[in-house]
């Protein structure tokens, strides 16, 4: 297993580290957000820039990023404009995707840029490279909030997404039945013992997926998201309960 390291963070290690959204609409409530979240234990803060009202604005943007950076830059932060065919709330052209997340690698205010594998393979390639030149990691993600795919299009899409450089592989998909969780599980196992070295993320939404967003040390997710003020999707579990669980669960390990 190949770990990253970001800002003293060692992923690909240990329990799965917790990922917390900040989703607030305006540079006030995100700083909100950010000041409340200085006294929860969290690994890495996601910013969900297609809640931000003004994120048709750059130079806003960056300013909300740097508020962020100023308060709460010693943690690990990842930069995501959720598409709204994959649950985000702000409809936007190809090129707007692209321009803002270009734009923010090359401001180096943050850490992870999350680029969503299906907009092309010239496209994410594009993200990837522009990405590296600047330091930071790419999380290729795919979310399906109608269906589980099977587990060999749940393999093959992590597979896609490793082979066009990113650096975590990241799928979430929804479960009908508990025999779809089983089927997220068991392509997680089998994603991380036959065709990566990298760290993956990968989670069953909603109720019934709560246990693959704490079983990650057991199947080989290693990064997991929790909700401190606001959830950004369904079934994330409360941060402080979500360490005390995966805590417990790291015991056995040891």
């Amino acid at each position: 297993m190949t770990k990253i390291t970001v800002k003293g963070l060692e992923i690909g290690v240990g329990a799965p580290k917790i990922i917390v959204p900040i989703v607030g609409k305006t540079e006030q409530e995100l700083v909100d957000e950010v000041q409340f979240l200085k006294n929860i234990d969290f690994d890495v803060l996601e910013w969900r820039v297609d809640h931000f009202k003004h994120v048709d604005d750059i130079e806003k943007v960056k300013q909300a990023a740097q508020c962020i950076n100023d308060i709460i830059g010693h943690k690990p932060i990842l930069f995501t404009f959720r598409t709204a065919n994959e649950g985000g709330v702000y409809p936007a052209s190809t090129e707007f995707y692209l321009n803002l997340n270009k734009q923010m690698i090359i401001s180096k205010l943050i850490d992870f840029v999350d680029v969503e594998v299906f907009i092309g393979d010239k496209f994410v390639k594009e993200i990837v490279a522009l990405a590296h030149q600047n330091s930071v990691l790419v999380i290729a993600s795919n979310h399906d909030f109608d269906k589980t795919p099977s587990k060999s299009d749940i393999i093959q899409r992590l597979c896609k997404m490793q082979d066009l450089g990113a650096d975590i592989p990241k799928i979430a998909v929804m479960p009908r039945s508990i025999d779809d969780v089983l089927t997220l599980l068991s392509a997680t196992a089998e994603m991380k013992e036959k065709h990566t070295k990298k760290p993956l993320i990968t989670m069953s939404m909603a109720g019934k997926g709560a246990i693959s967003r704490v079983a990650g040390e057991t199947f080989g997710s290693d990064l997991t998201f929790g909700a401190a003020k606001n959830a950004s999707a369904p079934g994330q579990l409360d941060v402080k309960e979500l360490r005390h669980i995966l805590n417990v669960l790291h015991k056995s390990f040891t």
